[in-house]
């Protein structure tokens, strides 16, 4: 048993590593921002405060304001075809746990036919409410949504929590079968690599990727407490990462110059 699972010990629990993930491309940057926005706006749903309330619906807001630039349901649609004929692949190969790999393609197969059977105009409902744009268009405002900017928005949070949540867990509904996709496009992505252990020497690190099978999710693990955090660039060929060392808000992070171990995962 883990002690800080033990109510008799007042053992600190044990931290874990720091993974610091950087996309490739443009479809991978988008993904990872709907993961980032899905996940805060589930857990604010949770609380029953106004003020968790509100940043639930800002996240909201924002993954509306992503999925407006682009077709991100069909984006989706493919990376799940895509993924399930590459697991079929594996069907015929010797090692392969085959209830696994059944578990794995029927997961993406239903992803893929609730995804499809919402239809193209899925967020029309969140995209024509008046009360969602207009707080949408008073946040592009500094403090524009507060009590007095939106007085609707303010009669709104004071209702019962219970019936704030009911409300705004319908809106997160009718995103779910896209963001739950992208969350299980991203895990299959991050398991499908190998973590390596690597040195940065002199604090750089710089690595090239095949052409023929472009990196799309370069991740950079550390150890918990450590004072150092890597600085990524590059795109689906190249890709550089740079360690630099963390004092305080107040100054910038200095460029290290001694050799810094950490673990990395290639994701293609």
């Amino acid at each position: 048993m883990n002690s800080y699972l033990d109510p008799r010990t007042d053992a600190e629990p044990e931290l874990a590593p720091v993974t610091y993930e950087q996309p490739l491309n443009e479809r991978m940057r988008t993904f990872l921002r709907m993961e980032f926005l899905y996940t805060q706006a589930s857990y604010h749903a949770d609380f029953p405060n106004p003020w968790s309330t509100r940043s639930a619906v800002t996240s909201l807001l924002e993954i509306l304001a992503i999925t407006a630039r682009g077709d991100s349901r069909s984006e989706v649609l493919k990376e799940l075809e895509r993924n399930v004929n590459v697991l079929k692949e594996f069907q015929t190969k010797t090692g392969v746990d085959p209830s696994r790999l059944k578990s794995l393609m029927s997961n993406l197969l239903k992803m893929r036919d609730e995804l499809s059977t919402v239809g193209g105009n899925y967020m029309t409902p969140l995209r024509d409410s008046e009360f969602l744009s207009a707080i949408k268009h008073r946040s592009a405002i500094p403090g524009g949504t507060c009590d007095f900017d939106l007085p609707d928005y303010c009669f709104w949070l004071t209702r019962p929590a219970d019936v704030r949540t009911a409300e705004f867990n319908s809106w997160l509904a009718l995103i779910r079968p896209l963001c739950d996709s992208i969350a299980e496009l991203l895990w299959i992505t991050r398991q499908n690599a190998k973590r390596k252990q690597e040195t940065a020497s002199g604090g750089i690190f710089q690595l090239q990727f095949d052409r023929e099978n472009p990196c799309q999710l370069v991740r950079v693990t550390m150890p918990p407490n450590s004072d150092l955090f890597p600085e990524i660039s590059g795109s689906g060929h190249r890709c550089t990462i740079r360690f630099l060392q963390w004092s305080s808000a107040a100054s910038r992070p200095i460029h290290v110059d001694t050799d810094v171990p950490f673990l990395l995962t290639c994701c293609a």
